[in-house]
Order: C-alpha cells, then structure tokens, then sequence
C-alpha cells in the first residue's frame, strides 16, 4: 500500500514572478528542476514586456 505524503513534507520553491512559495505537484515530476512559476498567469505576467512610462517632468 502506498504511504500518503502530507504536503509539508514535498520539496518547495519560489516563484520567480510573485516570490510566493509553492510545493512540488505530480505533473512536474519529470522537470522539477526547470520549474519557475506557481502558475500559467505567472508564468505570462513574466513574459509580458513591462509598460514603459513616460519622461519624468
């Protein structure tokens, strides 16, 4: 039978774009070490170029 892991008990990381942190799921078993963002929104919020603003007066 297989023994059921509590969540405190998975590796974690940090969020490269929200600097939250979050624990290692099933489906990023295969490149845990290329994970950088909790989620797609985090994800696309890093790529977004960021707005440029005005000269300041």
């Amino acid at each position: 039978m297989a023994r059921m892991r509590r969540k405190c008990d998975l590796p974690t990381k940090v969020c490269a774009a929200c600097g939250r942190p979050f624990a290692w799921r099933r489906k990023w078993a295969a490149d845990w070490d290329a994970v950088c963002y909790c989620s797609d929104r985090c994800r696309a919020t890093a790529r977004r170029p960021k707005k440029r603003q005005g000269p300041d007066t």
